[in-house]
C-alpha cells in the first residue's frame, strides 16, 4: 500500500470514527429513560451539557480542519458551531420521545455554548501552533 492510499484510511479512522462514536454516545445517553446527572447541585445538568458538547466541538473542529474548505480557522469554527448546534437540537428533539426526558431550550443553549467555547479554544490553539 502506498503512502497516498493510507491517508484516506487514516483520516477515517483517526478523525471520523472518533466523531461518529462520540455522537453515538451522546444519543445513547439521551435514549436512557429517567437518566439522572451524577452531580448534585442546581443546574448541574447544564454543566454536563456544556462539557459533553465541548468535547463534540473539539472533535468536529479536528474533522472540519482536515477538509480543504475547512483549513481557514474562522470558516472551520463557523461550520463546527452550526453543525454542533444542529446536533444539539436533534438530540434535544430526540429526548422528547424518551420517558422521563424532556426537550429543553436551556439544555440546547448549554450544548451550543459548549461547542462555542471549544471553538474558541481550538482557534487559539491553532493560532498558537500555526502562527
Amino acid at each position: 500500500m502506498s503512502a497516498g492510499s493510507t491517508r484516506p484510511l487514516r483520516l477515517v479512522l483517526g478523525y471520523w470514527v472518533p466523531l461518529v462514536v462520540y455522537v453515538g454516545i451522546i444519543f445513547t445517553l439521551s435514549a436512557q429513560p429517567y437518566l439522572k446527572v451524577p452531580l448534585d447541585f442546581r443546574n448541574s445538568d447544564k454543566l454536563m451539557h456544556l462539557l459533553e458538547y465541548g468535547g463534540l466541538g473539539l472533535l468536529l473542529f479536528r474533522v472540519v480542519r482536515t477538509q480543504v474548505w475547512g483549513r481557514r480557522r474562522d470558516v472551520a469554527a463557523l461550520v463546527v458551531l452550526l453543525a454542533g448546534m444542529a446536533i444539539g437540537a436533534a438530540d434535544e428533539n430526540f429526548q422528547r420521545l424518551i420517558p422521563g426526558r424532556t426537550c429543553d431550550l436551556f439544555d440546547w443553549l448549554a450544548d451550543s455554548l459548549g461547542v462555542g467555547l471549544a471553538q474558541a479554544v481550538s482557534m487559539a490553539w491553532t493560532e498558537w501552533r500555526e502562527g
